[in-house]
Formats: structure tokens, C-alpha cells, sequence
């Protein structure tokens, strides 16, 4: 699954290195972090692809996290603890976790479970998507855009956003929405800087900046990409 980012969130600094080493042998981007403060300053400024989260951790549970997660973020949380009842189960699921996987599992299981979801939320590996609107083609697996056949250069968080609004073409994405999938779950980032980086967009793939026919503004809630045009 190259190019897809994984936080794991667990105090067991050595299990941790090892799923890591794992994941990233099988192409996933792993960041670790080893108490709820460390994940909440990741998350402030990264986003992420799936969530591998302890439940218990020396300065909060898993729960905690993944109940504000949910306030913002749809990623896909993967709870991992040796708390194996049917209650902590059962709570996992209700606050937002999409699996549970009570250790000790294997690395075998482990994986399995994170290509499955990974699958679900995103699609198959391999499968090149793209999005046309007017003369513009964005190729969302391969990051690149065209404009009238010639690419088109935008930074990183450009194509990212630019990208969000492909994956929901037609439909209007809240603001809230669109900062935590692009900036991070806790981004602590304006929306004055979400106003700008649209501006940007627009001036390198609208044919007329000022008045936008593709990615349109839905007064008093953020954006909208239209391909329909």
C-alpha cells in the first residue's frame, strides 16, 4: 500500500518498532508516538491513513483519543490492547473504532486487518483514479494535475486539498471537514488559511479566478468541487 501513512499510537516502545517494521516493509509510511499528548501534537500538524491505537496509555485511554478523533476525522481506527472483554469491545466499536484486535495477535492478523480496512476506506492498490473537470485532469494516485495537457506545479498541501475536494466531487465539504483531512485531526490551522489555499488553486486551474466554476464556495460552509461542467 505505498504511500499510505500510518500513526501508531502505543507505549510499548519495542511491539511498536516491531509493527513498524513490519508495516513498512509492506510500503506503509509508519509514524510512532507513545502517549495521547505526543499523538494529539502529531495529529495537529499530520494526516493519516489509519490509526493503530492502544487503548491503555500512561496519560489517557485509547477511548479518550478516538472519541475526539471522531469530533473531526472519519480515518479509519484500528483499537490494539490487552483489555480483550466484550464491554471494552462493544465501547471500542460505539465511540468510533472500526476494529479491534485484542493482543497478543500476530503480525499475520495485524496486517491482514490494516489491508482490509485500508481497502475499504481508500480502494485497491494499483487502481489509478482520476478526476476531470474542464481542461483539468488530476491524477489523485499518481499526485499529479494537468491543465489543457500541460502539468500543472502545486505544493503539496495544494495537491492534498485539491485531492479531498476530488474524493468528494458534488459534494459540499465543510471547512471543519476539510482542515482536519488536509492539516490534521487537531490542526490548530485557520480557516483564513483554508481561503487562501483555494485562492491559490483557483488561480492555477481556473480559466477565471474570480469567478470560479469548478471549485465553488457554499456560502456558510466551506467548499465544493463541481466536475460536472
Amino acid at each position: 500500500m505505498v504511500g499510505k501513512r500510518i500513526l501508531i499510537i502505543d507505549d510499548d516502545e519495542d511491539l511498536s518498532l516491531v509493527i513498524s517494521d513490519m508495516l513498512e516493509s509492506y510500503g506503509y509510511e509508519v509514524e510512532l508516538v507513545h502517549s495521547a499528548e505526543q499523538a494529539f501534537e502529531v495529529l495537529k500538524e499530520q494526516s493519516f491513513h489509519l490509526i493503530l491505537l492502544d487503548i491503555n496509555l500512561p496519560d489517557a485511554t485509547g477511548f479518550e483519543i478516538c472519541r475526539e478523533l471522531r469530533r473531526t476525522s472519519t480515518v479509519p481506527v484500528v483499537f490494539a490492547s490487552a483489555r480483550t472483554n466484550e464491554n471494552d469491545r462493544i465501547s471500542g466499536f460505539e465511540i468510533g473504532g472500526d476494529d479491534y484486535l485484542p493482543k497478543p495477535y500476530s503480525m499475520k492478523e495485524l496486517l491482514v486487518r490494516v489491508n482490509a480496512l485500508i481497502r475499504r476506506a481508500y480502494g485497491f492498490a494499483g487502481e489509478e483514479r482520476t478526476v476531470q473537470f474542464g481542461d483539468v485532469t488530476v491524477n489523485i494516485t499518481g499526485r499529479s494535475v494537468t491543465k489543457g495537457g500541460r502539468e500543472v506545479s502545486l505544493s503539496l498541501k495544494e495537491f492534498d486539498l485539491l485531492a479531498a475536494l476530488c474524493e468528494n466531487a458534488g459534494k459540499a465539504m465543510p471547512k471543519e471537514k476539510l482542515l482536519s483531512d488536509v492539516w490534521g485531526a487537531f490542526s490548530e490551522v485557520e480557516p483564513a488559511t483554508l481561503a487562501v489555499q483555494i485562492r491559490w488553486l483557483r488561480e492555477k486551474l481556473e480559466d477565471d479566478p474570480a469567478q470560479p466554476i469548478y471549485i465553488k464556495t457554499v456560502y456558510k460552509l466551506g467548499y465544493m468541487l463541481e466536475v460536472g461542467k
